[in-house]
């Protein structure tokens, strides 16, 4: 089962219609952070899954693909 977590927030951050640098200020990331997590160059720590899965309230399952 592969991490879909670059797939998903993409997805999430392309619904709410979110600049890769706004949603990195709403979450308390830099830009090149986020786009590093959807190019999937880096995996994000346990706080920073928490604190997306809150703004987009979703849980950190589904952000992992573990569920859908």
């Amino acid at each position: 089962m592969a991490n879909k977590f670059f797939i998903r927030l993409k997805e999430l951050r392309e619904k709410k219609a979110l600049s890769q640098q706004k949603l990195g200020s709403i979450i308390g990331y830099s830009q090149s952070i986020i786009s590093d997590w959807e190019r999937n160059k880096i995996q994000p720590l346990i706080p920073a899954i928490i604190k997306v899965a809150l703004y987009f309230n979703v849980s950190s399952d589904y952000l992992l693909g573990l569920e859908e």
